[in-house]
């Protein structure tokens, strides 16, 4: 279990998150992965800059990312949805390709934290995670549970810059000397 080690001499950087569900069948009304994600960030502290719906297609969701990705206000994005196995499930190949870093790690920890709760159906999560252009980009699945487990086993820490003894917060450029 991993215990938060926030230094209190360091100041709280609230980041820009813009939530992406990709779904063929859910919209802003329905999607209770991308809301629940919202409130997670919301509370956290950070500011939601976006949040759309768009179906399990490359061109689409690339064309919801390509703009955030160039919006300087936005320093995370998170996708839920599409990240199965089913033919339909294709946001990791819509984004992993413009990856610059691979973040390993990232998908690693999510499945240990998804192993503790639903055991080894987490095998048929491709959760991915890189860095674009500045930007973080997390592709989660598209279930509140997945969603949560992200977000309190691994994103909430990873996005407060006071995280000893490192953060992402610390490797964004425009960030560098935050606190």
């Amino acid at each position: 279990m991993f215990i938060s080690n926030l230094d209190q001499s360091k100041t709280f950087v609230p980041l820009g998150i813009a939530v992406l569900a990709v779904s063929d069948t859910r919209t802003l009304a329905t999607d209770t992965s991308g809301a629940s994600l919202v409130d997670m960030a919301k509370t956290a502290g950070h500011t939601l800059i976006d949040r759309q719906v768009t179906t399990d297609d490359i061109a689409a969701i690339r064309a919801v990312v390509a703009p955030w990705l160039a919006n300087r206000e936005i320093d995370v994005v998170l996708t839920t949805g599409g990240t199965g196995f089913t033919p339909r499930d294709v946001t990791p190949e819509a984004l992993e390709p413009w990856f610059e870093k691979k973040m390993e790690g990232f998908s690693v920890l999510f499945h240990q934290y998804s192993a503790a709760k639903i055991g080894t159906s987490t095998i048929q999560s491709r959760a991915t995670a890189g860095l674009i252009n500045q930007t973080l980009v997390f592709c989660l699945p598209g279930s509140r549970g997945a969603c949560r487990d992200a977000w309190d086993g691994i994103l909430v820490h990873q996005l407060d810059a006071r995280l000893r003894p490192c953060n992402f917060i610390e490797i964004l450029s425009k960030y560098s000397g935050a606190g």
